[in-house]
């Protein structure tokens, strides 16, 4: 009972905020109602007994994407006026396509494909005190782990292709050579400078006894 209770709670703090998502005129408004959605999904997920998944989008869609998504949209100089000049003028292909996708997830409901009694048993009993992370590790390294190396390998690629096209030269771009600041030696940063004496005045000590 007090499951399905927080079932739809969360799940009506969701629709709301997948809402404000939409309809929200200002874009960091937009992104901190997105981190809300995000939040209650991963609560979604992890009523339903899908701990990793949960904790997943919360580390990586909370803690990273969304994280950089606002960083970037509050950094940027966003014209609000220009982005809502094309909304009724493409309204007539959005709402098509949004109908679409409503009877599309209503279908599914009706067909009662997401019921948990339609699910196929298990090849082999899983035990009581074993969550779904530990299954899905090691289905993961052991099944997957070809197509797991392959993955790693391109998000590799991905990475290193990224900064090398960072590091292209640029005119009025100071760089630093890091093999140059390391060897550099105290000679070649400090320099004595010589300054002439004070002239002399013409007075001598006894007109100054301060001194």
């Amino acid at each position: 009972m007090i499951e399905k209770l927080l079932f739809y709670v969360f799940a009506a703090v969701l629709i709301f905020a997948a809402t404000m998502v939409i309809t929200a005129r200002n874009p960091v408004h937009a992104a901190l109602f997105l981190v809300l959605a995000f939040f209650n999904s991963a609560v979604l997920w992890i009523i339903a007994g899908a701990e990793f998944l949960g904790i997943v989008l919360v580390l990586v869609y909370v803690g990273a994407v969304m994280v950089l998504f606002l960083f970037v949209v509050m950094m940027l100089d966003i014209n609000l006026a220009r982005l809502r000049e094309g909304f009724i003028r493409h309204l007539y292909i959005g709402l098509p396509i949004a109908a679409i996708i409503v009877v599309q997830m209503i279908l599914v409901v009706n067909t009662g494909a997401m019921s948990p009694g339609e699910m196929p048993e298990p090849a082999m009993p899983i035990p009581e005190d074993t969550g779904n992370t530990s299954m899905l590790g090691g289905v993961l390294y052991t099944v997957y782990v070809y197509p797991f190396e392959l993955a790693a390998v391109v998000l590799l690629v991905a990475i290193i292709a990224s900064i090398m096209l960072t590091l292209r030269r640029r005119d009025g771009v100071k760089h630093q050579d890091v093999a140059e600041q390391v060897r550099v030696r105290k000679e070649d940063r400090l320099r004595k400078a010589q300054f002439p004496r004070a002239a002399d005045d013409g007075r001598n000590d006894n007109e100054h006894p301060d001194r």
